[in-house]
């Protein structure tokens, strides 16, 4: 079912790649955008693109790995304009290609992709579970159906995210409150620039917007693709490891 346009939106990783494209989709007379990032000039650059949309926008600043910094930022946005739709969308991404996955890289994966979106939705559960109203997305990957030997910290960390939104969506459904699973394949921003093996179904920023926009307007519990991809990480997950095992060690490992 098609659900009402979302008013007030906040996302975070909204200075390139899917966040940018995600707040350019959604501008519109009407509309009030909350974009955090941490690139100023680029942040700066989106917000512009957006307020041409006719949206009203404000653009912050912000590390997601900050817990108090965050919590201001959504308190604050969320008192002048109480939020319909939170995209918990920052996140980095790293493997085991060149000089291989060291322990300052796995932390700091961990820090931003799950503490991030901690940092991002915890603020606004209580707020929206209060009005009986909401609805929050997090980004998480098809690398979080298996784990993946190219680039274990981003895989475990993407599989965090994917199920604490699912159990998210239980919990909330009871207070009215929406949460989605984000789940992309291979999509054309900064983060998959630097890859130098092919990417099978390589897609564009503003595709996989798109696509996100209308699975949450449709309440999707999940909103993975592409479908090519798709099943056989789904595939690959529920398989015996001495299955997978000697295909995975096949795969390209990420720089």
């Amino acid at each position: 079912m098609q659900g009402k346009e979302p008013g007030a939106i906040l996302i975070t990783g909204a200075s390139s790649g899917i966040g940018a494209a995600l707040a350019r989709a959604y501008a519109r007379p009407g509309a009030f955008l909350a974009l955090g990032g941490r690139n100023r000039p680029r942040l700066e650059a989106v917000a512009g693109a957006c307020r041409d949309g006719g949206a009203r926008v404000t653009a912050e600043i912000v590390d997601v790995t900050d817990r108090a910094a965050m919590a201001r930022w959504v308190g604050a946005t969320d008192d002048g304009h109480p939020l319909d739709l939170v995209i918990a969308n920052a996140g980095i991404s790293a493997g085991t290609g060149g000089q291989g996955e060291d322990a300052d890289q796995t932390h700091a994966l961990f820090a931003v992709n799950v503490g991030g979106v901690l940092n991002t939705v915890l603020p606004v559960i209580p707020r929206m579970r209060a009005r009986k109203h909401g609805q929050i997305a997090v980004m998480s990957s098809l690398a979080g159906f298996r784990g993946l030997p190219g680039a274990p910290a981003y895989s475990a960390s993407k599989a965090a995210v994917k199920a604490y939104g699912e159990a998210l969506r239980g919990w909330l459904a009871a207070d009215g409150v929406r949460v989605s699973v984000i789940c992309p394949g291979f999509v054309d921003t900064p983060m998959t620039a630097g890859n130098s093996f092919r990417m099978p179904f390589l897609m564009r920023a503003d595709r996989a917007a798109a696509l996100i926009r209308r699975g949450l307007a449709r309440d999707k519990a999940r909103i993975a693709f592409p479908r090519p991809l798709y099943w056989p990480l789904r595939l690959l997950g529920a398989l015996p490891p001495s299955i997978t095992d000697p295909l995975l060690r096949k795969v390209p490992r990420k720089d």
